[in-house]
């Protein structure tokens, strides 16, 4: 049953905006969404102030340093923007403010240690998987790439059987 004091959007509806902006970014630069990307980037273009000499001899360095510069891509961009929507969403919607979502078994630290070790195995196995859940998984599966659903079946079934092991953050 929907809340009507809900601040959330209605999860059908988000799902077709997401669909039509997949569908515009494609339209309007050939490509689908994705994000990962983007923190590479922002590596390469630390690395390359840091130690120029160390990126332009490396081989994972050197093939993102021509052109304009790794800041300067799309994706850099993309991922600013949801960052700054993200916000602006969150203001309008009066839901702007610190929050530590944790189940009532389980510390902050725990909570915040899980969450950081999941975020970097997720983002350690979005460069080895190629992509994101957004770039490899939904734009893969709108093109129909095999390698799409795949790796939405990976995530997700991966997200299942880890949360039976995490349950105790949460219950």
């Amino acid at each position: 049953m929907h809340n009507q004091e809900s601040k959330h959007m209605n999860p059908y509806l988000a799902g077709f905006l997401l669909g039509l902006v997949l569908l515009g970014a494609f339209y309007l630069s050939g490509r689908g969404l994705g994000s990962s990307g983007a923190v590479k980037s922002v590596v390469v273009s630390v690395v390359n102030a840091v130690n120029p000499e160390h990126a332009a001899s490396n081989g994972f360095f050197s093939k993102y340093l021509g052109g304009d510069g790794p800041l300067k891509t799309w994706l850099v961009f993309l991922t600013v923007g949801v960052i700054i929507g993200g916000f602006f969403s969150g203001t309008v919607s009066n839901r702007l403010k610190f929050k530590l979502e944790r189940g009532p078994n389980a510390s902050a630290s725990a909570r915040i240690i899980a969450a950081l070790a999941g975020g970097i195995l997720f983002g350690v196995g979005a460069q080895l998987g190629r992509g994101c859940t957004s770039g490899a998984a939904l734009s893969g599966m709108s093109v129909l790439s095999t390698a799409g659903f795949v790796t939405m079946m990976a995530i997700f079934g991966t997200g299942f059987l880890v949360a039976y092991f995490m349950r105790k953050l949460w219950l």
